[in-house]
């Protein structure tokens, strides 16, 4: 129990029965000392007598029996009338902090006793009967010890008065278990509070795994129940709850401010008011000797209500324990926010973070990393820089499901491992798939592209007005729009240390689009009055460009489901890969075939030379189209024989 926060707290009743319980293992501890002191004087004055050890008495009061054996038998005389000893003076140090353990449990039960006893102990400081010193008078021994009225109060008989009021304090603290909670002196209504509360900590109690702490006790105290649970090991993080009727108060400290707020943030869904998040100051007490303190009120409109309230902070304890451990881990792997919200996320679904510490943590995804991308994420990287963000909490999302899960099945460590590296590498095919996405859209954009020329075409064939240089235009701002993806795509495919087929397939369909943009620009040269049968031509070869655009999209469409192990889709994309070398044979006869009309045509140069151009520039971008097409397979393949 935590008593010097929850003193601090001015919540000391509920403290009683464990104030009691130190008090009397404090007697039992001074009375050894106050023999081992006697001890000492007789075998300093008679060294040749055999000395008692106290051993069986110093174990009993769970002291070491080697440090009392050492003072009794190292005793020695100084003169007449005086004694040295090793460690008296901690020993007397000791003997003090005894008796103020023992007048502090008396003062928590009877105050007014305790007092009195508070002042007889100072008393006997003031007369220096207790200084702590490597030498002690053997009259002053005697006076510490002895019970006698002739020498006036005395230690001994300090102890013996504290003792039966201790004793008295016992007997009104009789201890009952209810749930698992240590509880006292409960009227009738309080039992179905406490047994809330109880439920919802029982219900999440099994994810602190093998760490301590969640010890609860419970009390009426001041017209009211007190519930109190320790949470952890740390010092000041406490949570007492005061239940009067149906009105619930919680008052929580901690060290961490970030740990209070995310405790607070648990409880949305509840009415509930919170204040505080001061900081407040206490020997002893976290960094800095300070803590952070909230509290919150919840008044329910019946006592179904408050026990639902009382459940849920029973049950949001588990995931306060090694909070901040957790947080700090995760802040190497994502952002500072992102690892709280992932904490979080992980308390709403009662999985938690103690698992996942259990199994290792860090050491865990580390191993990910090592084992199932050691080229792909740098030592030191973070996962949301490899992954991107979404990618990166989702992974470690489920880093925590794993652990926690096979820690509750019984499943071994390796099976977690195994388990969060294949979560890795499915991660990074998304990572691929994002890269292949930007692909998708110049693919997208080479076919707008064709597109445009086509209209044009069609404009000029049917005697419409064509705006050449509206076409030229368009057709350069598509083109720089597609290099401005190619870019950043391969910045991500370096950054992301990506299989370098990627990057080659950005760069063929940058190529096709290239061609294209020259072909618009040969297009808007166009004469108005250009020979039917040549523009006929050109729109055949413009119809089998943008059969290879569309083709490509699908294909790499269906490579982007490749790796999530869907048969057809590799099927589609392969086929897509057939179609495109088809397209780029067929571009090859009506490239030639629109050559042919031209050389037999007799035409003016402007004409000649406009037609001849545009059609060898539509004819490289399918060829443009079937080397991607060559490279999609290469790709394809890769993700079929992982």
């Amino acid at each position: 129990m935590k008593t010097q926060i929850i003193e601090e707290l001015g919540q000391g009743d509920i403290l009683l029965p464990t104030l009691v319980a130190e008090g009397l293992a404090a007697n039992d501890r001074i009375k050894v000392r106050m023999s081992a002191l006697q001890a000492a004087a007789q075998h300093a004055r008679d060294p040749n007598r055999p000395a008692s050890d106290l051993g069986i008495e110093s174990r009993t009061a769970g002291i070491a029996p080697a440090a009392i054996a050492t003072l009794i038998g190292g005793a020695h005389m100084i003169g007449r009338d005086r004694l040295a000893a090793p460690a008296l003076a901690k020993l007397m140090k000791e003997i003090e902090d005894d008796a103020a353990t023992m007048i502090r449990a008396v003062k928590a039960g009877t105050p007014d006793e305790g007092t009195k006893a508070d002042a007889r102990l100072e008393a006997i400081r003031s007369a220096g009967l207790l200084d702590p010193a490597s030498e002690i008078e053997i009259a002053r021994i005697a006076r510490l010890t002895g019970v006698t009225d002739a020498a006036g109060d005395s230690l001994h008989r300090l102890v013996m008065d504290l003792h039966k009021q201790l004793n008295k304090l016992a007997a009104s603290c009789s201890e009952e278990a209810l749930d698992g909670a240590h509880v006292f002196g409960l009227h009738g209504e309080d039992r179905a509070a406490v047994a809330a509360f109880m439920t919802g900590l029982n219900a999440t109690r099994g994810l602190k795994f093998n760490h301590p702490g969640l010890d609860t006790m419970a009390t009426r105290a001041g017209g009211r129940l007190l519930i109190q649970n320790d949470i952890g090991t740390t010092d000041a993080h406490v949570v007492v709850i005061a239940v009067k009727k149906n009105a619930v108060t919680v008052t929580y400290t901690d060290v961490h401010l970030a740990r209070a707020k995310f405790f607070m943030s648990l409880f949305d869904r509840f009415e509930a008011t919170w204040s505080g998040l001061d900081r407040h100051t206490a020997a002893g007490l976290g960094d800095e000797n300070s803590f952070y303190l909230v509290t919150g009120q919840y008044q329910a409109d019946h006592a179904a209500k408050r026990n639902e309230f009382l459940s849920a902070i029973g049950a949001a304890l588990v995931f306060l324990i090694d909070w901040n451990k957790a947080r700090k881990l995760l802040r190497s792997w994502v952002a500072k926010d992102d690892a709280a919200r992932i904490l979080e996320w992980a308390a709403r679904n009662l999985i938690g973070h103690r698992g996942f510490l259990e199994l290792g943590g860090n050491e865990l995804l580390g191993s990910a990393v090592r084992n199932a991308a050691p080229s792909r994420i740098g030592f030191g990287e973070r996962l949301d820089q490899a992954l991107g963000r979404a990618a990166a909490i989702d992974f470690l999302k489920a880093a925590l499901r794993a652990s926690t899960e096979a820690l509750l099945a019984g499943r071994s460590v390796r099976t977690v491992r195994d388990q969060i590296e294949a979560d890795l590498v499915r991660h990074l095919d998304r990572v691929d798939g994002t890269l292949l996405a930007a692909v998708l859209r110049q693919t997208g954009l080479a076919h707008d592209l064709v597109i445009a020329i086509t209209r044009h075409i069609a404009a000029v064939r049917a005697g419409l007005p064509a705006d050449g240089k509206l076409l030229a235009a368009r057709c350069a701002a598509i083109e720089q729009k597609a290099d401005r993806i190619a870019l950043e795509s391969r910045k991500e495919v370096d950054r992301l240390d990506a299989r370098p087929v990627i990057g080659q397939l950005i760069d063929r369909i940058e190529d096709a689009i290239d061609e294209l943009e020259q072909a618009a620009f040969v297009a808007s040269l166009l004469p108005e009055r250009a020979d039917p049968t040549l523009l006929a031509s050109l729109a055949e070869l413009c119809v089998v460009a943008a059969t290879a655009a569309e083709t490509a999209s699908k294909g790499i469409a269906a490579a982007m489901d490749v790796p999530e192990g869907r048969r057809v889709d590799s099927e589609d994309a392969l086929a897509a890969v057939t179609r495109l070398i088809d397209a780029e044979h067929a571009a090859d006869t009506r490239e030639r075939a629109t050559t042919t009309l031209v050389f037999g045509g007799g035409f003016d140069v402007a004409t000649s030379l406009s037609v001849i151009e545009l059609a060898r520039a539509i004819e490289r971008a399918t060829d443009r189209f079937a080397a991607f097409g060559h490279l999609l397979r290469r790709h394809i393949m890769i993700d079929l024989a992982a």
